[in-house]
Parts: structure tokens; C-alpha cells; sequence
């Protein structure tokens, strides 16, 4: 299922973490020739993919959330 990435952190390997609207996580590494997402490696990049939809597995399994669920504003 498709999810929008609503924000990012770094794990303590200091890898990218795209964190997901349905409050699960996936890490977004640029690891060429495998894996190609240079626009992880800059804050612009990150900041220019907020919305777009990542693939979630742990969705299409009914995993329970990696993060507490947000406040509203």
C-alpha cells in the first residue's frame, strides 16, 4: 500500500528513516548501483519528497505502527 512520507529522521547508524503517514518507517538510502535516491543526501532533497508515496509492506502485513500516533495542530 502506498503511504506519503510525512518526515524523516536518522537512525543511530546515521542512515535516512522516511517516516510514513500510516506511522510506520522505512529507511531511504542512496546506495548506488542498488539502491539510486541522491536526493536523500541533501536537507533540500528530503524536504522536496515530503508527500510522495513510498511502498509500506508493513501495511500490507497490518504491522502496528513504528511511531505514536501525532498530535493535531
Amino acid at each position: 500500500m502506498n503511504q506519503p512520507i510525512v518526515g524523516f529522521h536518522q537512525d543511530d547508524q546515521h542512515d535516512w528513516v522516511a517516516e510514513l503517514a500510516c506511522g510506520h518507517v522505512q529507511h531511504v538510502r542512496h546506495n548506488p548501483p542498488w539502491t539510486s535516491r541522491p536526493w536523500v543526501t541533501t536537507a533540500e532533497g528530503r524536504q522536496g519528497v515530503l508527500g510522495c508515496t513510498l511502498a509500506c509492506r508493513k501495511c500490507d502485513q497490518g504491522a502496528p505502527r513504528d511511531l505514536p500516533e501525532r498530535a493535531a495542530p
